[in-house]
């Protein structure tokens, strides 16, 4: 007998009438049972029937007992013959002994043909090259923020710098006690994520600035500026992490690896970019000494007002008080219409370079001490009998060559192909294999990621601000996304699985301006009371998009530091990845201003019209005097 005589799904765990744990069989023949059970019954005292996970021949059960890990799966002894399609195999099972031997039972007759479908190797020079190259990256990237934000916060700035050493260093733990696996776009994520950290500190002292300029003393501008910034911080960090939660179950173990250290990166952020560095920032201002000294925050004292004036943070003069962002709000969405015609014309004839993640087929990368060349890397592709006429080299010095086939190779080619460069050139190639069934697959499971992102940021900007806020916003993010799209079509540069985590990656950090902007356009709004006309629509965006340009500048330069250092410093495998990261990241600085806001402008003054003047401030019940109160 073999599994094929086994009713679909017929082993299953249970218990005996002692309560002890057994599994249960159900075969489609009894006749043949008892066969065999008569058979086996004859051959007393070896009247075992040994249940075999995937048999081969010469094998004997008194050999296999003898062993520590046996070839068999359970070996009950046969008392009777037994005339039942219905069997129970008990011994000294635990409930998990009995539920793991079912699962084995019911998986079929064995052996199961095991079909390649997606495959990645790494030579470990290669690996530990891109290891050493992007670390690198995040050390020049990390240096240039840490530089960025002691020359415009000074203090705080010093403050931010010492709180991002105490993130990455508890981020590190968390992934070693997790005992996380650290992918090169987990290292990724661990270098955006310290540009992410401190933009928390961005928001948090620029608002304590505009507190100082109204007049009120260096404890009272910490204490409400640090409140008045926890909403934006809150809401941009939650965005962000929905998307990260996105990439983890739709994403492959690589992808899920940078969404790991992304998720882990935003929960430590808030205690260390928000409770520590409030935490070390009010140590200073309680033992007063940062009293009456505004450049320790980077405030000019001719820019502060008397308290007693009465200006509020809403008063306050930009630099970009003559700018009216509204009135040319109609060529600013023609703007981005236009460039949305031309992209789709670009994608129409360009296409995108699909990497083999989605195209499906074989990716090897060479690696050499000295440049390859075209005619060299053909010539040992020959000598091998696998020849490839799509060979592309990558860095400044050619000495990476990309070969690519378009169907996948067996493993025996597999091993061919890596002996012979390892010997030839000192490196063991990478090479990656994906079949179409998984292309198609991981194709699918992107684009369900970017829907489902950017659903979800729609439901919790709606909530957490108003539906058309929430609509204007995604449709700037699509936008950036969409931008990521065209470049990579008109330069012609592989995209690969990497490609759709930075896109993800570029709308869940983007809202994060978006809502900085949103939250001070709400709070002028609630200030006004209600919105008589468009043009008390107008002053709000026009406010609001003043008082946030400087912020949202500084808070997107922060993680464009980190994100240069990846593109100039970092690994070529993560190069498009960190492409994308940056087109993206540079789109959505003009998209949240010039966009976003104009959308909400459009939306909320067609309501206006329509129906009039708009509360901003929701009423509060009144109880009825005459109800008890319980």
């Amino acid at each position: 007998m073999d599994g094929s005589d086994l009713v679909p799904g017929g082993a299953k765990q249970a218990f005996d009438q002692n309560n002890q744990p057994i599994v249960t069989l159900k075969l489609k023949s009894a006749d043949k049972f008892a066969d065999v059970t008569k058979t086996i019954l004859a051959e007393k005292p070896n009247n075992q029937l040994v249940i075999w996970l995937d048999w081969k021949e010469g094998q004997k059960y008194e050999v296999e007992k003898t062993k520590k890990d046996p070839a068999y799966l359970s070996a009950p002894n046969v008392n009777q013959v037994l005339d039942t399609n219905k069997v129970e195999i008990s011994g000294n099972f635990t409930v998990e002994e009995a539920k793991d031997l079912a699962n084995l039972l019911n998986s079929g007759a064995l052996p199961v043909k095991m079909t390649e479908v997606y495959s990645t190797s790494v030579g470990a020079q290669f690996g530990q090259d891109a290891l050493d190259e992007t670390i690198l990256a995040g050390i020049i990237g990390v240096a240039a923020i840490f530089i960025f934000m002691m020359l415009v916060y000074r203090i705080p700035g010093i403050i931010a710098c010492v709180t991002l050493v105490a993130y990455t260093y508890i981020v590190l733990l968390v992934l070693a006690l997790l005992n996380a696996t650290l992918t090169l776009p987990g290292i990724a994520g661990l270098i955006l994520g310290i540009g992410m950290a401190v933009d928390a500190n961005v928001i948090t002292y620029e608002r304590i600035k505009e507190e100082l300029k109204v007049g009120r003393s260096t404890k009272a501008a910490f204490e409400v500026g640090g409140k008045e910034a926890f909403r934006a911080i809150f809401d941009g960090n939650i965005s962000t992490l929905l998307v990260a939660c996105v990439l983890f179950y739709f994403g492959t173990s690589s992808i899920k690896g940078f969404a790991t250290v992304l998720i882990i990166s935003i929960l430590v952020s808030f205690l260390t970019a928000v409770w520590g560095s409030r935490v070390l920032l009010g140590l200073l201002v309680k033992s007063n000494a940062l009293n009456n000294k505004p450049r320790a925050f980077s405030v000019k004292p001719s820019a502060i007002h008397n308290l007693h004036d009465g200006i509020s943070t809403y008063d306050l003069k930009t630099p970009f008080d003559r700018f009216d962002f509204v009135k040319n709000h109609r060529l600013f969405l023609w703007i981005f219409t236009g460039i949305v015609v031309i992209g789709i014309v670009v994608l129409s004839v360009f296409k995108l370079n699909l990497g083999i993640d989605f195209a499906s087929g074989t990716r090897a990368e060479i690696t050499s001490n000295s440049p390859l060349t075209e005619e060299q890397v053909k010539k040992d592709l020959d000598d091998i009998n696998m020849p490839s006429d799509n060979i592309v080299f990558q860095g400044k010095d050619n000495k990476t060559a990309v070969v690519s086939y378009k169907g996948a190779l067996s493993q025996d080619e597999i091993a061919k192909f890596k002996t012979h460069f390892e010997k030839e050139y000192k490196h063991e190639p990478s090479i990656s294999t994906v079949t179409p069934t998984v292309g198609k697959e991981l194709a699918k499971n992107g684009l369900y990621a970017l829907a489902i992102a950017s659903v979800l940021i729609v439901i919790y900007i709606a909530i957490r601000f108003e539906f058309y806020m929430g609509v204007a916003a995604i449709l700037s993010l699509l936008f950036d996304a969409f931008t990521i799209f065209i470049f990579f079509s008109i330069f012609q540069i592989e995209v690969d699985l990497t490609f759709i985590a930075a896109v993800l990656t570029v709308i869940g950090y983007s809202i994060n301006d978006t809502i900085v902007t949103a939250d001070r356009i709400r709070d002028i709004g609630r200030k006004m009371g209600r919105y008589k006309t468009k043009e008390d629509v107008a002053f709000a965006v026009n406010h609001g998009l003043r008082q946030t340009f400087t912020r949202s500048i500084n808070t997107i330069l922060t993680v464009i530091f980190t994100v240069v250092a990846l593109v100039a410093f970092g690994s070529e495998s993560i190069l498009s990845f960190s492409i994308a990261l940056l087109v993206g990241l540079i789109s959505s600085v003009f998209s949240s201003i010039f966009m976003a806001m104009q959308l909400w402008y459009v939306f909320k003054s067609h309501q206006v019209n329509k129906k009039g003047p708009i509360a901003t401030v929701k009423k509060k019940k009144r109880r009825n005097p005459s109800q008890p109160m319980v």
